[in-house]
């Protein structure tokens, strides 16, 4: 199972957003792309890189990255960044 939170989905659509006034199809794309990866860790919850934090992983879609962690069955998305802000 892949979890996200409300925020994370509130980022996801301020993500689109900013891309869709410069390119809606672009942004579409961009969206999709980061959602199907994400849903990918259902079945490999331990292919993305390990993270900057302790107990964290990070999935790529360059510039952006989703930020998880397991928990047993579970993979919880806790925060997808644009790889050019200061994070952590």
């Amino acid at each position: 199972m892949v979890n996200a939170s409300c925020s994370l989905q509130k980022t996801w659509n301020a993500y689109f957003q900013r891309i869709a006034k410069d390119n809606p199809a672009a942004a579409r794309e961009t969206v999709k792309a980061i959602y199907d990866g994400c849903r990918v860790l259902k079945d490999f919850p331990r292919s993305g890189r390990l993270g900057r934090m302790e107990g964290r992983r990070e999935l790529v879609f360059s510039p952006y990255i989703a930020v998880y962690q397991v928990k047993g069955r579970a993979v919880e998305i806790s925060r997808i960044y644009h790889g050019a802000q200061d994070w952590p």
